[in-house]
């Protein structure tokens, strides 16, 4: 059976450019790792909403990409 361990969480910021963090899953752990500074950290729980607070906090970064698809 095939194992999904790895999701990302996208947001475009204020100038269009869109920024990800990826979440990798090892067992119960998660690690968030952020493509456009390097930024990184474990999470177990809740980590999709960590990834979206430092994608606003960071990069100013809180339009998601798959809600403006669905108009």
């Amino acid at each position: 059976m095939l194992e999904i361990n790895t999701s990302k969480v996208s947001r475009w910021d204020q100038h269009g450019r869109v920024h990800v963090v990826h979440v990798v899953r090892k067992g119960p752990q998660r690690t968030l790792r952020c493509e456009t500074c390097g930024w990184r950290r474990a999470a177990q729980f809740l980590p999709w909403l960590k990834a979206e607070e430092h994608l606003a906090e960071a990069h100013q970064a809180t339009v998601d990409p798959t809600e403006t698809q669905r108009e």
